[in-house]
C-alpha cells in the first residue's frame, strides 16, 4: 500500500496536483474531526440517559432500604417492649427466684474479677 501511495503522490508532484492530494487530506481530516465530535456527542448523550437511569434505580433502592428498616425498627421496638413486659410479669410472679438469680450471677461477676 505505501508504494502505491508514493508513487501517487510522486506523480502528483509531476503533474502539478499535490495541492489537490493536500486539499483533500485537509477535507478528510475535517470529515473526521466532525465524525468524532459527532460521536463524542453521541457517548455524551449516552451517558447522561445511563447516568440518569442509574441514579433513578439508586433512588429506588434506598427508599426501599430505608422502609424495610424502619419496619425492622418498628419490630425490635415491639419486641423489646414485649421482653420487658415478660421480665415485668416473670419478676412479678417469682420474685425470690429473680433474686436467687440475680445474687447467682453477682457472685459469678465477682470471682471472674478476682481473677
Amino acid at each position: 500500500m505505501a508504494p502505491s501511495i508514493l508513487q501517487s503522490m510522486r506523480g502528483s508532484k509531476r503533474n502539478g496536483t499535490l495541492e489537490n492530494v493536500g486539499a483533500t487530506l485537509d477535507e478528510q481530516v475535517e470529515a473526521l474531526r466532525e465524525e468524532l465530535a459527532s460521536l463524542t456527542e453521541l457517548i455524551r448523550e449516552k451517558g447522561q440517559k445511563q447516568g440518569k437511569y442509574v441514579r433513578k434505580q439508586a433512588e429506588a433502592g434506598i427508599e426501599d432500604l430505608l422502609s424495610s428498616s424502619e419496619d425492622m425498627l418498628q419490630e425490635m421496638r415491639d419486641l423489646y417492649a414485649r421482653g420487658g413486659e415478660e421480665v415485668r410479669r416473670t419478676v412479678q410472679r417469682h420474685p425470690f427466684a429473680t433474686i436467687g438469680a440475680a445474687a447467682a450471677v453477682g457472685v459469678l461477676f465477682a470471682l471472674l474479677a478476682r481473677r
